[in-house]
């Protein structure tokens, strides 16, 4: 629309222009005309003397004047007319004059082209004056209708070629809409279809198609954590409810003492369980305290003396390596490496902290049966657990691995498990604090 009205001004503007070229055109060959004419008839006054009538040439009206201004001759249609068709200061200069006039007496709602033309005799300077009709506007009618003619065609033409360039281009537009209008929350599988031409709707499509890969993982990531959080929430609740249930039935006859040990160890679990899910919820929505320089070194000193382990636990702690944190989610961190590590070791737990360029490693290893190399991405994934995981601790979790990794991926670091000549080698690597950069 706003290119069509764009080629409308300036079709307008452009006709405009060409009209009033033409006309100045016209107007200058009339002008010329005149002038020849003029030459035309001083050359028959020096030859024959002054003429009684003045007609023929292009000129609708003349009038001849004598050196003392008397009048000489005119045209039939200003016969009686005394008064020079125009009349200046310079009525006895030598050049000639020309002028369009529209208030002329004789020629009322017209406009003139007026000549006035000196004549040099022996007896001093005649005047002739000449007049013919001042163009039109619009020059003549034909070109008037040609040049409108013309505007109109390229307008129309315009707006016919933008609409379909526009219907064109914006028809992947249109195509993406439809197909966004489909997706609603429960079902994330449509995507957009991808422009034939590599632009930036092209680009727009591609970005759209990843942004609904990205809900769509999120959303089914979401419905299996539902799930497989509501079983291993149902699962001490159940075992609570048949304690209860089978205590309440023979009250006589339960130990009530060992009842409420098991009750307050399904508690315990369900507690657990709820404060991993809180805290797996706070890692997917990518809230935490700011981070902080941390001392890893230290912070891993003090996590060692605050909780003594059934294992021996052999430090080989490298002084000051300072990262990047939160204190609160490495010590989280940390512990769920600890916790996983005891529960799998043999005799003793390995916990290494030391320096890699740029980077600040730790790791903790035990001497337990290891995790097989095609299984070791398997145990990051949510409530999953390992056949000797669930014989050794069957009241685990399935998110201390998971969370550990979310953690360290938060941090700007990762966590894998790496070779080992026995047992499983958890290594975290982090970037080294700004103090430790240089080094």
């Amino acid at each position: 629309m706003a290119a069509t009205a764009t080629m409308a001004v300036v079709c307008v503007v452009g006709v405009v222009m060409a009209l009033a070229g033409l006309r100045h055109q016209m107007a200058d060959y009339r002008r010329d005309t005149l002038i020849a004419e003029a030459v035309r008839v001083s050359d028959n006054v020096r030859l024959n003397g002054a003429p009684h009538i003045l007609s023929g040439g292009v000129s609708e009206a003349a009038q001849l004047f004598d050196a003392k201004g008397k009048l000489i001759a005119s045209s039939p249609n200003l016969k009686g007319t005394a008064r020079p068709l125009l009349a200046d200061s310079a009525a006895n200069s030598a050049n000639y004059a020309s002028q369009e006039r529209c208030d002329l007496p004789a020629f009322r709602g017209r406009c003139m082209i007026v000549l006035r033309f000196p004549i040099p005799l022996d007896e001093g300077t005649w005047m002739l004056y000449a007049a013919t009709p001042a163009p039109a506007w619009y020059s003549h009618p034909a070109q008037l209708t040609a040049l409108v003619g013309g505007a109109l065609l390229l307008v129309a033409m315009t707006a016919i070629g933008t609409y379909l360039i526009v219907s064109r281009t914006l028809a992947p537009v249109a195509a993406i809409s439809h197909q966004l209008a489909k997706i609603t929350k429960s079902d994330l599988t449509h995507r957009v279809p991808m422009p034939k031409y590599d632009d930036e709707l092209h680009e727009l499509a591609q970005v759209t198609n990843r942004m609904l890969d990205r809900a769509q993982a999120a959303v089914e990531q979401q419905l299996r954590f539902a799930s497989d959080a509501s079983h291993d929430l149902r699962s001490p609740l159940t075992a609570m409810r048949a304690q209860l249930e089978q205590a309440m039935m023979y009250p006589k006859e339960t130990d009530w003492p060992k009842t409420a040990d098991m009750l307050l160890g399904s508690v315990e679990r369900q507690q657990d369980l709820v404060a991993d899910l809180l805290q797996m919820s706070r890692l997917d929505a990518g809230r935490g305290a700011p981070h902080d320089v941390v001392n890893l070194s230290d912070l891993v000193q003090d996590e060692l003396d605050r909780r003594p382990r059934g294992v021996d636990v052999v430090r080989r702690l490298t002084p000051g390596v300072i990262v990047k944190g939160e204190h609160i989610g490495l010590a989280r961190l940390l512990t769920n490496l600890l916790d996983n590590a005891e529960r799998h070791a043999c005799s003793a737990v390995t916990v290494t902290v030391g320096r890699e360029p740029g980077t600040a490693v730790l790791e903790v290893a035990d001497d337990g049966e290891g995790i097989p190399a095609h299984l070791r991405e398997t145990v990051f994934q949510r409530f999953v657990r390992l056949n000797a995981s669930r014989v050794k601790d069957p009241g685990g979790t399935g998110l201390g691995l998971p969370i550990a990794r979310q953690i360290a991926q938060a941090h700007g670091g990762s966590l894998t498990i790496e070779d080992s000549p026995r047992g499983a080698r958890f290594v975290l690597r982090l970037p080294l604090g700004e103090a430790e950069a240089p080094r």
